[in-house]
């Protein structure tokens, strides 16, 4: 295996750079997610929680770039922080996924560049990942916690150790024909007693102390009932025993992890969903899909062209019969482009095939439409290149993002003429495309200048907008 760690020698582990940040700033005042809040739970103003500065744009603070260079078109396919914020965790289309740690506090210095990132921790796949998630316990104080799950086409579930890139262990699903199958998104239990696995019309529950192939097998379709489609994406409940699971048949539901049928099944949405996610209290579910290429026949046996509908919907759980709201994003590609709730579950933050980046406060009442459509308290470009990833820290006011998608030759890159060779060079995309993962500075207090010096305009703040674009 390719030489993977430079924790090995004489690096502290995924914690490293926590402890030179300091402590988090006073927490803000925040509203209670929507729903009532149990007694038996804490005020919410008694948790701390990162404070944010929306009403401005964020100042880029760290980035790796150099990192995705060594490979053309190595564009990045998502970024996840570290359940204790330690480190991100990122993947690419070199099939590696990479540990960056929390870098120290920089000192200001107006007019330099800022050091570029370097991964602490490579870990190659053998072939295309789809889908990758830390452990949900992952302390830096525990090592033995440090876990990174991946599931790779044609390999078993790999479990990696996050310090020294070992093996920690894998998880083998076979078909009725004894062929090797890989789960196309993967999910663990809160508790990390199991993790989750999704697959062609089907789930399977591997128990985390069990590696090998020991199993639970749910066939969600049968006799043309039920959820069909590969699983392109899971979520488990934080507060309930509930799994929801999107298929690429465009269709979502919300299944029992003790086993049975589904508790609810919404058969036919917009598009397929390709991200889901619970809010901290577990009573919303927010889902997000993709680009959807296909036609529709009408009566006269004509094609037309299937309407675009790439929302973010969210789902009120004690009333799931249609989506409490929706909050509109641009999505062009087939790539899974993922979003994030902060902390308090009350702003939603997304990127989009174009490079900006939409913030959401879902406390806000929502405007007219079926669903109704939520618009965003703020948006602003971020790069010129499209924003896959996006990942809020737990504790700290930062924000990572993972950018990049796959790139075709233009029609005029052979074709053009010498005379107007310049004026063509102006109007061409950038080659290669922006690949990238940012860490974004979005809180309040003295930070360094904005020195990054990135080519594509990292940054580029439209501001606020006070009325939806």
């Amino acid at each position: 295996m390719e030489e993977s760690s430079a924790r090995a020698s004489g690096r502290e582990g995924p914690g490293a750079g926590l402890e030179e940040l300091g402590t988090p700033p006073e927490p803000a005042e925040a509203s209670p997610p929507r729903g009532d809040t149990p007694e038996t739970e804490l005020p919410l103003e008694e948790w701390r929680f990162p404070h944010f500065d929306f009403g401005a744009p964020p100042r880029p603070v760290w980035g790796a770039r150099q990192e995705f260079t060594h490979r053309a078109q190595n564009f990045l396919r998502g970024c996840k922080w570290a359940p204790d914020g330690s480190c991100v965790l990122t993947c690419s289309d070199d099939n590696v996924l990479r540990i960056f740690d929390l870098p120290a506090r920089p000192a200001p210095c107006p007019g330099l560049p800022l050091p570029e990132l370097a991964p602490a921790l490579r870990l190659p796949e053998g072939d295309s990942i789809y889908d990758f998630t830390w452990f949900p316990l992952m302390d830096s104080n525990q090592p033995h916690s440090c876990l990174v799950a991946s599931s790779s086409r044609d390999n078993p579930v790999h479990l990696w150790d996050a310090f020294d890139g070992t093996l920690r262990g894998s998880f083998r699903a076979y078909t009725h024909l004894e062929e090797l199958v890989a789960p196309h998104s993967l999910a663990f239990t809160p508790d990390g007693s199991q993790l989750l696995g999704g697959f062609d019309g089907a789930l399977r529950i591997f128990p985390t102390e069990r590696p090998g192939r020991h199993c639970q097998h749910w066939q969600l379709h049968r006799g043309g009932q039920g959820q069909r489609g590969l699983i392109g994406c899971l979520a488990v409940s934080p507060s309930q025993s509930l799994v929801a699971a999107g298929s690429y048949g465009r269709s979502l539901a919300l299944y029992p992890l003790q086993g049975g049928g589904a508790l609810a099944f919404w058969p036919r949405l917009p598009a397929s969903p390709t991200h889901l996610r619970f809010s901290p209290d577990g009573n919303l579910l927010y889902a997000g899909g993709r680009k959807e290429v296909g036609r529709v026949w009408t009566r006269s046996l004509s094609p037309w062209p299937r309407p675009q509908d790439t929302h973010i919907r969210c789902w009120d759980l004690r009333r799931p019969e249609r989506p409490l709201l929706a909050m509109e994003r641009k999505v062009t590609t087939n790539q899974r482009l993922t979003f994030d709730l902060d902390p308090s579950g009350r702003f939603l933050l997304a990127g989009d095939t174009e490079g900006f980046l939409s913030l959401w406060d879902t406390l806000s009442p929502p405007g007219p439409g079926d669903p109704p459509l939520l618009p965003p308290t703020f948006r602003f470009r971020a790069l010129h290149d499209c924003l896959n990833g996006t990942s809020l820290h737990p504790g700290l006011p930062l924000l990572a993002t993972a950018s990049g998608q796959r790139l075709f030759p233009t029609p005029w890159a052979e074709d053009s003429d010498s005379d107007g060779q310049e004026g063509a060079e102006q109007q061409r995309p950038p080659l290669g495309g922006d690949n990238r993962l940012q860490l974004w500075w979005w809180g309040p207090g003295s930070w360094p200048e904005d020195t990054w010096s990135g080519e594509s305009g990292a940054g580029d703040s439209e501001g606020p907008l006070p009325e939806h674009t």
